[in-house]
């Protein structure tokens, strides 16, 4: 069987980090190619299960550009000999409508359209452009899967897609990894002194995490705290010139990209978010499995996601005042921090767990080709 798989960019972040679990669940005798809309963006490959067959790119078209008829039979053309097509975001749109308007006439395998969420372009609202755009394509789709239940919202509200096609699953982990203490030296290139606590974020760094942020609240701690940014990405630069300008540069490290973050992030004493736009983050699911407690804005579905002890520490979306209070409260007092941490690990433990994702997908995938056989379905 071969799946064809059309991403926005595929460097690792929470998205393609879940595909790369999924083609790991479903084993090696499925084979994937993976496409990215930009040019070179195949990071999350580096923790592909070398057992996998995966193609990375080749000559298929580019994903981005005008939408010309010319283009999109091209984009419709490249995606024959595929029994299963997923698309990934807006930057996969293109090919999405490509195989509405050619699917028959070229007997192309269904298309399953992925959304996760939105770039600093459409943090602060949705385009009516893109909307009517995403209408049209999405029409042809078997099916529409969201992590979040404000994209389900927007899936059936904006895009005005049918309840029928909309598949909402959660973004689960394998929570039992993330119980045991990582060691000190865990982080290449960081290791945890005696004595220090650390706030930690996993995160890519791009403008819509809005990490400096997160720096200026995290400068009100006092010494004893060192603030952990575990991610890779364009804002390097930005975050790094804020924590100079504040004088807590020495207290800010960048140690770069973790494959396994159930490797590090039980280092962490707090976990944070500062994002202008979130939907399901499924940092926040790790966190809760390492038995964290947890300071982020109340964007997505982040404040339905977290136990009910953590959810006052979920503060309004771009109050900044707001989050560096709840840093400040949780950061004091360390029997808080631990009554909701223990909290959330148990409220991950129960609801997040990764079977029944995959399960989810599983069935998804299975139904839009129809039940056909040789897909993996659940035992």
């Amino acid at each position: 069987m071969h799946v064809l798989h059309l991403h926005s960019g595929f460097n690792a972040g929470g998205k393609e980090l879940r595909a790369v679990r999924l083609m790991q669940a479903f084993g090696p005798d499925i084979a994937h190619a993976v496409v990215s809309a930009q040019p070179g963006a195949y990071g999350a490959a580096d923790v592909l299960d070398p057992a996998l067959h995966v193609t990375l790119g080749g000559d298929f078209p580019a994903l981005q550009g005008r939408p010309t008829p010319a283009r999109l039979w091209r984009i419709a053309r490249a995606m024959q000999g595929y029994d299963l097509v997923l698309s990934y975001n807006w930057g996969a749109m293109d090919a999405v409508l490509a195989h509405r308007l050619f699917a028959r006439r070229l007997g192309l395998g269904p298309l399953v359209h992925h959304e996760d969420g939105f770039n600093e372009d459409e943090a602060g609202g949705l385009k009516w452009q893109r909307n009517l755009f995403r209408r049209a394509a999405l029409a042809g789709a078997a099916a529409l899967v969201v992590p979040s239940q404000r994209l389900a919202a927007i899936a059936r509200e904006a895009w005005h897609q049918p309840a029928s096609r909309v598949r909402l699953i959660g973004n689960g982990i394998p929570t039992a990894r993330y119980t045991a203490r990582p060691a000190p030296d865990s982080l290449p290139g960081l290791t945890k002194a005696p004595g220090t606590f650390w706030l930690g974020t996993l995160a890519g760094l791009r403008a819509v995490k809005n990490l400096p942020r997160l720096v200026r609240a995290f400068a009100t701690l006092p010494q004893p705290w060192q603030l952990v940014i575990v991610g890779e990405g364009p804002e390097r630069t930005a975050i790094l010139a804020e924590a100079q300008r504040l004088g807590v540069a020495e207290r800010v490290h960048l140690p770069g990209f973790v494959a396994d973050p159930a490797r590090v992030v039980g280092l962490f004493d707090l976990f944070a978010l500062s994002s202008d736009s979130e939907q399901f983050p499924i940092s926040v699911v790790e966190s809760m499995a390492a038995g964290l407690a947890i300071a982020a804005p109340a964007v997505g579905d982040v404040a339905a996601m977290v136990a009910g002890e953590n959810r006052p520490f979920i503060t309004p979306a771009g109050d900044e005042e707001a989050l560096a209070r709840a840093l400040g409260e949780l950061a004091g007092d360390g029997a808080l921090r631990a009554r909701v941490g223990a909290a959330n690990q148990a409220h991950a433990q129960a609801f997040y767990d990764e079977n029944a994702m995959i399960s989810a997908y599983r069935e998804t995938y299975a139904a839009a080709m129809g039940g056909a056989q040789g897909w993996p379905l659940p035992s």
